[in-house]
């Protein structure tokens, strides 16, 4: 069996980083994604996906994304089922992300100046300074 996503859109919100109990960051946005075919009146629709990350990689798209970022995502696909305070249950789909890869250049937060760090991640969620690329 096979449950594999891969994206690439924009940002439509800054990150929102959470911890949980036990110190684990988890991450989540939404990444507005065009379909590639247009619809009856020959406009492309966009789809608006929720993303979850976890742990150092949730700590990096914290770090270094924002509004109007353009990724790829690669993960899985996940279906959860909650219910609301008013008793009503509820399903959501949303991409857990095995990785997140920055596919522009945008602004370094101010409380990484000086530590080294770049704009760009791997699959991994390593960040790699744009000086140390060999290319």
């Amino acid at each position: 069996m096979l449950n594999k996503v891969i994206l690439i859109g924009r940002l439509t919100r800054d990150p929102e980083v959470r911890y949980t109990q036990s110190g684990k960051a988890v991450t989540t946005f939404d990444l507005a994604v065009d379909r590639s075919v247009a619809n009856a009146q020959g406009q492309r629709e966009t789809d608006f996906i929720p993303i979850v990350t976890w742990g150092k990689l949730a700590e990096t798209c914290g770090n270094y994304l924002n509004k109007g970022r353009l990724v790829a995502v690669d993960g899985r696909l996940q279906i959860r089922s909650y219910e609301t305070q008013d008793g009503q249950k509820r399903r959501v789909a949303e991409v857990v992300a095995d990785g997140v890869r920055f596919l522009d250049r945008g602004k370094e937060p101010a409380n990484a100046a000086g530590a080294g760090t770049g704009a760009g991640a791997g699959a991994t969620g390593d960040v790699f300074p744009d000086d140390d690329i060999p290319f």
